[in-house]
């Protein structure tokens, strides 16, 4: 069977039952899928560059990401809830710490002041949050994946506050179909589809394995969710922005995939 008609089929499959993963009922896990289909537009994009130049490439390589985009929208349902394994054991001090500055980022309150959570944008009640106003807020701890782009696995229990519940409290208007995840790590961000933002395991996490974050892991506060690749969970976090147009975001913009669904 063609790639594009295995595709279809999956597509389908999805459309027909509404639920689950299309893909894996298939017998294809979800990093599988993603290289194969990957593959199938990337090859297309190969012959563009032999044959009809960069400029025919460029357009065609959008296209694929766009068509890669609609296959993980249809069948990674939002709906799905990520359950570890029972055997999987918490990475504890052993989880990998990732930032773009040059030194693990650190929030200096005698240089910045009291650091703040900021909820803005498209929202009826714009929030300003310390970190002990978060620790009051409804409490959610879940032991959750986390997958890296890189193909590796790791477990950890987060604690923190739903962002669907940050997005009831500061009454986020409709025509938000964005949210975008702002830190104090030199700059970074990353944009989100609001769907995946409003997922009830995506949290605003200040606490892991039972501790207040460190700086390495980061402190104060960070997104984290299993629906995304790791690099989509912005840590170091200041500011959530509810948006009516996506606006990108610091691996996005460098040729990663933008929407990093898992």
């Amino acid at each position: 069977m063609r790639d594009a008609d295995r595709l279809a089929e999956l597509a389908e499959i999805a459309r027909q039952r509404g639920r689950g993963h299309a893909a894996e009922r298939l017998g294809i896990d979800r990093r599988r899928f993603l290289a194969a289909s990957g593959a199938a537009l990337g090859a297309l994009a190969l012959a563009a560059c032999d044959s009809m130049g960069p400029k025919s490439a460029k357009s065609l390589l959008t296209f694929a990401m766009n068509q890669n985009e609609v296959l993980e929208r249809t069948l990674f349902r939002h709906t799905s809830i990520d359950v570890p394994k029972a055997s999987a054991l918490p990475a504890g001090s052993h989880f990998p710490s990732y930032f773009v500055s040059r030194h693990v980022p650190v929030w200096d309150p005698a240089v910045r002041g009291p650091w703040h959570l900021e909820v803005s944008g498209l929202v009826r009640t714009p929030l300003r949050l310390s970190l002990a106003d978060l620790a009051a807020l409804p409490r959610i701890g879940y032991k959750l994946d986390h997958f890296c782009v890189e193909g590796w696995t790791a477990v950890a229990t987060r604690t923190g506050v739903r962002v669907a519940d940050l997005a009831r409290l500061a009454g986020a208007d409709r025509a938000a179909r964005y949210v975008d995840f702002q830190s104090f790590d030199d700059g970074y961000h990353e944009s989100w589809d609001i769907e995946s933002a409003m997922h009830p395991q995506t949290l605003i996490v200040y606490a892991q394995d039972g501790h207040y974050l460190n700086a390495a892991w980061g402190a104060p506060a960070r997104v984290f969710s299993p629906v995304k690749l790791g690099y989509k969970n912005t840590k170091y976090l200041t500011r959530i922005v509810f948006l009516p147009e996506r606006n990108g975001g610091y691996w996005s913009d460098q040729g990663y995939e933008w929407y990093g669904g898992v």
